[in-house]
């Protein structure tokens, strides 16, 4: 180790004792500090360049570095907070004139995909039949499922729904038209279109509730006879899609999600998507676009004989 080296880890030596000492972190937050700065400075060795002399245009560089390589967005951003503080604290020593992190910032995290489910999966669900379930419960539950996945509706929507139109009525499902009318986000009303299967589950429904209710307005109820809550739906769902036997516990919103995929998966018309999901900006509809992709190159590398590794 040569002097500029040596003289690097002492800086580095004393803001560690700093932190240790004087901001009280605990022992194993110090250690990944230490980790950090062990990084900095083979970083700046790297480029002959002592700690105190690192420029802003360093850190960028390495920083693009980290990214190409393959570290997340958030690990960097944490290795540049570690960073920033110690150059804070050089700062405050009067040992470098400007924090060469300050604007620095991590690349943007990646939104998660949203969760879909497979088109046999989304089958396999709406298909089911349990046995142990009451049979009124049963037929609103599977209906319930058919909505959801059939027309891509929200939860809120879904339990929003009256049995027949009326002033009050926030939605309600005209089975004559094959058609759903929904009160979206943003208070924006939407009509979409129903499936002949969740047609026939919803009129399996009825006859089932029409012997349990007479006043009650919404179309799905509970046992006690009053609107179910979106709360009550994702218990039912997630106890539902266990039984039947999916590997992953379903949520409402992962049906939906379902539906966007599957349709433009077999469709391509992103347009029409946006129409039926009710998005208000074609950037929101098109995450589906990175969905829909996944699947053409899962499907390319079960396939293609030029994709398979011998």
């Amino acid at each position: 180790m040569d002097t500029g080296e040596r003289h690097d880890q002492a800086l580095v030596d004393r803001y560690l004792e700093h932190v240790r000492v004087e901001k009280r972190l605990a022992q194993r937050t110090v250690e990944l500090y230490a980790l950090d700065l062990h990084k900095l400075m083979r970083q700046a060795q790297g480029l002959s360049v002592p700690l105190l002399q690192v420029q802003n245009a360093h850190v960028r560089r390495w920083v693009a570095q980290m990214h190409s390589g393959g570290r997340s967005a958030r690990g960097i951003a944490l290795i540049l907070s570690g960073w920033r503080g110690f150059y804070v604290w050089l700062g405050r020593q009067g040992l470098v004139a400007s924090n060469p992190v300050q604007d620095v910032r991590s690349p943007k995290v990646g939104k998660p995909l949203p969760k879909a489910l497979s088109v046999d999966d989304s089958v396999q669900l709406a298909a089911f039949h349990s046995e142990r379930n009451l049979p009124w419960m049963e037929t609103r539950d599977a209906a319930m499922v058919e909505l959801l996945y059939g027309s891509g509706l929200r939860v809120g929507e879904l339990v929003g729904l009256d049995v027949q139109a009326s002033a009050q009525a926030r939605g309600w499902v005209d089975l004559q038209a094959c058609e759903a009318h929904v009160l979206g986000k943003g208070g924006k009303r939407r009509t979409v279109p129903v499936g002949r299967m969740a047609i026939e589950s919803l009129q399996l429904w009825l006859a089932h509730r029409a012997t349990r209710i007479a006043e009650e307005r919404a179309l799905f109820v509970g046992r006690n006879g009053t609107r179910l809550t979106a709360q009550s739906v994702w218990q039912r769902l997630k106890s539902r899609s266990q039984a039947a036997g999916l590997a992953t516990p379903v949520h409402p919103h992962m049906l939906r999600h379902s539906f966007a995929s599957h349709l433009l998966q077999s469709s391509g018309d992103l347009r029409a998507v946006q129409e039926l999901l009710g998005h208000a900006n074609i950037s929101t509809t098109q995450v589906y676009t990175r969905l829909d992709f996944q699947h053409l190159a899962s499907a390319y590398d079960a396939a293609h004989p030029r994709a398979k590794i011998k």
